[in-house]
């Protein structure tokens, strides 16, 4: 009886067991860890670069703006200025008037090569393919390939007072044109400003052909059938196709004039006087021969916050879908 009892089922293991065993997860549950998952996996691979970009990027900028704030030669005792060192790149002439070469430089760098490739992307974009349209991209894209130091030693030879350039204008009886171009107080800057148009323009024709490939042709001939032509075609179709490509390259140039340094550096060191003198040149000046760290850190804060109020406009303004 006791035996027959015990071994009848109560149906209370039953219930423990089911109790104590693990709940299946519920599918949104599962989507969830399998989303965590995912995002740990792809963490570990990123985790490499964040480290890097933290290292070389992240730390050098906080340090940056640590050192702005005392005044310190990089190697003894650092005293604290707090805002001093600003103070000073906003009042000293020289400067305010070497933050104005960069400003310069900016029509240079940036206006000038978007407007010349604007008007040659237009005339170079029917004969972008074969071979020919390859030997054409090349070309305009060689000045991107030639490292910078060879193009500013170049371009001293051609700009010299015996130089190219000069030779040229002598032979067509313009002789009293001709100076040292990049010697001169009056030239020197907008010289400096030729070579970093020159540097700049392949890079912005190319981006611009690029974009112009990518629009659709049922477009231009829509314009033709309402009598568009080739001006008001470039207006209404072109132009406002190539916003965000516009927006690409006045970013790209206008970071390459506020950062100049290897062209000034080549070519003229600065000279003459301050005339072609850039933030980038006095940064390193500053820090490496006057043992003013303090001052040139607070300089590159002052840069950086200037490429930023010219470029983040920009982006605005060209963000958004193509028409």
């Amino acid at each position: 009886m006791t035996s027959a009892l015990g071994s009848a089922p109560t149906g209370r293991d039953d219930q423990v067991s089911s109790a104590d065993r693990p709940a299946r997860p519920t599918p949104a549950r599962a989507h969830r860890l399998r989303w965590a998952r995912a995002a740990g996996t792809g963490w570990l691979y990123v985790l490499p670069a964040l480290v890097m970009y933290a290292v070389f990027v992240l730390r050098p900028l906080v340090l940056t703006f640590q050192y702005s704030l005392y005044d310190w030669n990089g190697i003894g005792v650092a005293r604290w200025a707090g805002l001093d060192n600003y103070v000073t790149v906003f009042t000293d002439s020289d400067l305010l008037k070497i933050i104005g070469n960069a400003v310069v430089l900016i029509v240079f760098f940036s206006f000038i090569p978007v407007a010349l490739g604007l008007l040659v992307a237009s005339m170079v974009r029917r004969i972008t393919t074969g071979a020919f349209g390859t030997v054409v991209r090349t070309i305009l894209f060689l000045p991107q390939v030639i490292p910078l130091v060879a193009a500013g030693i170049a371009w001293s030879w051609l700009l010299s007072s015996n130089g190219l350039v000069n030779q040229a204008l002598r032979a067509v009886g313009l002789g009293g044109v001709a100076r040292a171009w990049l010697g001169d107080f009056d030239t020197a800057l907008p010289a400096v400003g030729v070579i970093g148009a020159w540097v700049l323009l392949g890079l912005c024709t190319i981006l611009l052909v690029t974009g112009m490939s990518k629009i659709d042709p049922a477009l231009y001939e829509a314009a033709r059938l309402d009598g568009a032509g080739p001006v008001r075609e470039f207006l209404a179709v072109t132009l406002p196709s190539l916003r965000q490509e516009i927006g690409v390259c006045l970013t790209v140039t206008i970071i390459a004039a506020l950062a100049s340094f290897d062209i000034v550096y080549i070519s003229t060191s600065g000279g003459p006087g301050l005339q072609t003198t850039v933030p980038g040149l006095e940064i390193y000046r500053l820090a490496f021969s006057q043992r003013q760290v303090g001052l040139a850190s607070a300089l590159a804060v002052v840069l950086m916050l200037l490429v930023l109020v010219c470029v983040l406009p920009i982006q605005r303004l060209t963000r958004g879908e193509k028409p």
